[in-house]
């Protein structure tokens, strides 16, 4: 991978963990505890417990995403970052675009 690939994928890691970033804090206001004390109705209330364990799942994997972009970012400059960790082919660049968390390659992804 050229120098000028690792800077354009280097300027993408940072503006998806900013991007993670504000999306973590809106969940996390999602997932705050519904307190039995607020008079909604019960129907509301159960729909409002789904919510709250949708975004729950939702922030789990948003907490995940930015640990790997973390990991990504400190590896960037690696001679070997861009290979799949499975198979040690490179991993397309429109994929480390697109995902820039990638450490796998379409093929060993499946």
């Amino acid at each position: 991978m050229d120098i000028q690939t690792k800077k354009r994928l280097k300027q993408k890691i940072i503006q998806e963990m900013k991007s993670t970033n504000r999306d973590i804090l809106q969940l996390e206001e999602q997932t705050k505890p519904i307190s039995p004390d607020d008079s909604i109705g019960r129907i509301t209330r159960m729909d409002a417990i789904n919510n709250k364990s949708v975004a729950e799942s939702s922030l789990r994997m948003l907490r995940k995403k930015l640990t790997n972009l973390q990991l990504a970012l400190s590896k960037i400059d690696e001679e070997n970052f861009g290979q799949c960790i499975s198979c040690g082919k490179s991993i397309n660049e429109k994929r480390l675009m697109f995902m820039p968390e990638s450490r796998y390659c379409i093929l060993c992804a499946q």
